[in-house]
This record gives structure tokens, sequence and C-alpha cells, in this order.
């Protein structure tokens, strides 16, 4: 809700120029949420004004809390403070292009001209290594700004079972959320969290099921239609960052066997080097599962949420995200998206294990890529990796 003492407005901008500056944030968008964010807090509070740092801080507050990439939605945001509604779609639209394009081309290089190279099968396995120690780091970090009791510790723990259990994520996603939400009923909130566990051993005894190590591929065709879904479900689920769209994403285009488990990791690995949300990696993985419009389907499914929470429904956000109850419904909801991520990674792990010679030289290289990540900050620091694990796949396979 707006204070009525804050005064403060955009300056008076074209729609060109307005265009124009987000497409420059989206260019200059290197270094993951929190770089990018400074990047726009720096220009647009710091420098032009164009909102009150204590109103700022308040509109960070609501979109961390909601699903989708939090730095396109403070740009849509922003962009409507300045010129209404076609501001909002005009500024995400310029925040989110250069990733885009660049994507887009990424994509058709690797189809056309680098995977199922022979000569490129260590370097790109190296990048995949590495790749699980960044998301490894980033599940950790994710859980350590959710995780802040031992309800939620279990949450998480449970989800990441259940996730391995093959139990949809659906199910997961509410019973984590229903069972913090009865957190002062301890009986309660206990059988609600177990209750997704319990019904797979269920159906495991009397239906019989082989498990999951990784999705199920289903072999289905990959229609426009369903790859948009598959970006529209990791827009909607995205709480806590970018990586929390990993899942679904690939539970919908891995699990259908449009794409390799290897490719998807390739994608993050070019999501983190470029200037863009790091969920443009879906851009990729639409690319390559269905080529140019497959990649224009998945990235419109993906950023369509985080248009619409700005312009059509912020007005009644921060009402509706103040509500206790709705509070602890998310906050159970983004633990049990952790346990998801962890499983995810897990799977992500053992298909990458299956591809490699020599075990002892790959879990030192994830190592390595883990220290790094751990200890050392910066927005160079996952281009780094990610060179870092080329380079050891090139002369390991030499």
């Amino acid at each position: 809700m707006t204070d009525p003492m804050d005064t403060t407005r955009p300056p008076p901008i074209s729609l060109i120029g307005l265009f124009l500056k987000f497409l420059r944030f989206g260019a200059l968008a290197f270094g993951g949420p929190v770089a990018q964010i400074a990047m726009v807090r720096q220009a647009l509070v710091e420098e032009e004004r164009w909102i009150a740092p204590a109103r700022f801080n308040r509109l960070l507050a609501v979109l961390q809390v909601l699903p989708g990439p939090e730095a396109h939605e403070l740009c849509v945001h922003l962009g409507m403070m300045a010129r209404g509604r076609i501001g909002g779609l005009l500024a995400g639209l310029g925040f989110m292009l250069p990733g885009l394009a660049l994507m887009m081309i990424a994509g058709w290089l690797y189809v056309g001209w680098i995977a199922g190279h022979v000569g490129l099968t260590g370097v790109l396995l190296g990048v995949q290594i590495v790749v699980l120690a960044v998301i490894a780091r980033a599940v950790v970090r994710i859980g350590q700004h959710i995780i802040e009791d031992s309800l939620l510790a279990g949450i998480a723990v449970v989800a990441l079972i259940a996730t391995l259990m093959a139990v949809p994520f659906w199910i997961i996603l509410l019973a984590g959320g229903l069972a913090y939400a009865a957190a002062e009923r301890p009986f309660v909130a206990v059988l609600v969290l177990l209750a997704p566990i319990l019904g797979a051993m269920i159906v495991q005894y009397f239906v019989g099921t082989t498990g999951a190590a990784g999705p199920i591929v289903t072999h289905a065709p990959a229609t426009l239609a369903m790859l948009f879904i598959a970006g529209l479900k990791g827009g909607l689920l995205t709480f806590g960052g970018a990586y929390t769209a990993i899942p679904y994403v690939r539970a919908d285009t891995v699990g259908r066997g449009w794409i390799s488990d290897s490719a998807f990791l390739d994608g993050i690995a070019l999501a983190g080097v470029l200037p863009a949300p790091l969920v443009i990696f879906a851009t990729f993985v639409g690319y390559v599962a269905g080529g140019p419009l497959g990649a224009l389907a998945v990235t419109a499914g993906m950023f369509l949420p985080a248009f619409a929470f700005s312009i059509l429904f912020f007005e009644r956000l921060e009402a509706v995200v103040a509500n206790p109850t709705l509070h602890r419904l998310l906050t159970g909801v983004a633990a049990a998206v952790v346990g998801i991520i962890a499983a995810t990674f897990a799977q992500l792990a053992m298909a990458t294990a299956a591809r490699v010679d020599n075990l002892l030289i790959a879990a030192a290289l994830f190592a390595l890529a883990l220290v790094v990540a751990w200890r050392v900050k910066g927005a160079w620091v996952t281009p780094a990796i990610l060179a870092g694990g080329a380079a050891a796949g090139w002369l390991i396979s030499l």
C-alpha cells in the first residue's frame, strides 16, 4: 500500500525512452537477481529517484514472496509506475529481450553445431558437472532464507523423499503449505505432511512401481501448447529464486523425452553467463525440444506470471500477502520447493554420473567447483566456474 506521505514519482518519460532504458538494464543484467536488483536500485532509486527507498523495499518484500523472477517483476512494476500498464509491458519486454535473443542464438548454435560433436563431449560433461555444484550451492542458499524452524526443515525433507518416490509435485506443495498453516496443531500438521509419502507407499504396495530415480519418460510429442504449459508451470511455481523452476521444467521436458538431462544442464550453464534472469534457461530447453517456436512458447509461459502479477493484480497483492495465514501457507510451499529442488539435484547428479568414465575425477571436479561457489562471491564467479569446468573437461578428454 502506498505511503500517503510519499510524493516520489518517476520523471516524465516517453514510451520509447522507457523501453530503451529497461532494454539497457537487460543488456547489463549479469550476475543473477541480486546484482540485477542492485543495478536497478542504483539507477532508479538513488540516482533518478523514481521511487522512495522505503517504498522500494516494501515492493521487493512483496515480490520475493510471490512466484516468478523478482528482478523482472520489479522492472514491470517500475515501468507501470512511470507509464501505466503499457509502460509495465514495455519495461518487462525491454529487460528480458537481450537475454532472450542471446539464448535463441545459443540454442541455434547448440542444436546445429555443438550437440553431438564428439570433440566437445568432454567439454560439455565438465560444464555439466560444475553446474551441479552451482545448483547444490543454490539449494543451500535458498534453504537458508526459507528454513527457519524444525517444521519447515521437516517439510523440505518430506518433499525430497516424496519427489524421489514420484509423488506428483502439486500434492507435495499442497501438503507443505497446509502443514505449515496448521503448525499450531502439531498432530494435524504431521499427518498432513506425511500423507504424500504414505499415499505413495500404499500405491506402490497395491499397484507396484519402479520408483523415481528421475522423471518417468513418456515420449509425448512436443507441441507448442505443451511447451507453453511447461513454461507456465515453472513461472507459477518459482518460489525463492529462479533455481526453483528447474524441477518443473525438467519434469515436463526431460520427463517427456524431449531433451536429455545433459542438454538440460547445458541450458542452465548458458543461462548462468547471459545477461538475463536465470529462468531464461527455459528458452534453451524449448529451442532444443521444439525449435524457435518452441523456445518462444516456453518463454511466453515462463514470463507470463511475472507480467500478470504486476500489471493486473499488484494493487491488491500487498494486502493479500499481509494476511498471516496466507503467509504461512506460502512459506510452507516454499519449504516444500526446497526439498523438490534437492531431489532434482540428486536426479540430475545420478544421470550425470551414469555418463562419467572416472567417478573419482568427476567427484573431485564437483567438490572444487562447490568450494569456489561456496566461498567466493561476485558476479563473475559462476561464469568462471563454468569456464573452469569446460577447461577441465577438455583436459580430461585428451
